[in-house]
């Protein structure tokens, strides 16, 4: 059954809304009503009813000069309080710091069923490109802040279980961190450390990407003892991982 074939209800509505909002998940899109209905599965007039109802919130807003949807200030407002009860906002400057000092854009990212999820991003101040920017979801199994959160997290209940090549867990495990080439035209270069808790369970991954031109063997080496050294000033910040998954992360130990 589709979503345009449920029944109508105040929760169904609410549940169409939010299927709405989740098609602006990634590079912050500009999606026009049809496109939008066609991402949510649903008839073009329910979807621009929902749409026009998510602007007067202000969780939506719509471009005068083309009538396509972006996402509203509205949602802006109501993340601030979650990300500073999270930590991420006494993170920022930490990871700001770091961004400067590479010269690297860095992510931080979230395991979230099978995938790593960022859910901050830090730009440099100079020699910021499009290639430092990751999906905003990226399999566990074959990302760098994948397999960072995998090495160290024998027990993911809820998540990806499947085994992930041990010859590369064992790597990262024994090296403390994850690198991935990923082949494109220009291909890119990522990199990512843990980023451990307070209660010493793993919270996330830092993660940063180029294109391997430039992030080369010799700069990994050199910018891993500082993502290391931030990783570990933001783990005391956050709070457990049980506040972000539904179930703890355990920490790998040999």
């Amino acid at each position: 059954m589709t979503a345009a074939d449920q029944p109508r209800s105040g929760a169904q509505a609410v549940d169409r809304a939010i299927h709405v909002l989740n098609c602006f998940e990634g590079d912050d899109p500009e999606l026009s009503v049809s496109e939008l209905a066609h991402r949510a599965g649903l008839p073009v007039s329910t979807t621009y009813r929902l749409a026009q109802a998510l602007v007067r919130g202000r969780l939506l807003e719509q471009d005068p000069a083309t009538d396509r949807y972006r996402i509203g200030h509205g949602l802006a407002s109501l993340a601030r309080p979650a990300l500073s009860r999270l930590g991420i906002d006494a993170a920022a400057p930490h990871l700001y710091a770091l961004a400067a000092g590479i010269k690297i854009t860095v992510s931080l990212s979230i395991a979230d069923d099978r995938d790593a999820v960022t859910v901050f991003q830090a730009r440099p101040p100079v020699y910021f490109c499009p290639n430092q920017l990751p999906q905003a979801r990226q399999p566990l199994r074959s990302s760098a802040v994948g397999q960072a959160l995998l090495a160290f997290s024998p027990v993911v209940d809820g998540l990806d279980r499947r085994p992930a090549p041990l010859m590369d867990l064992d790597r990262v495990r024994r090296s403390g961190f994850a690198v991935e080439l990923i082949e494109r035209e220009d291909p890119v270069r990522s990199v990512a450390v843990p980023v451990l808790g307070p209660d010493k369970q793993v919270w996330g991954a830092l993660g940063v990407q180029a294109r391997s031109a430039r992030l080369n063997e010799e700069l990994v080496r050199g910018i891993v003892p500082a993502m290391r050294q931030i990783a570990g000033r933001i783990g005391p910040l956050f709070q457990s991982t049980a506040a972000i998954t539904d179930a703890p992360v355990e920490l790998y130990s040999p």
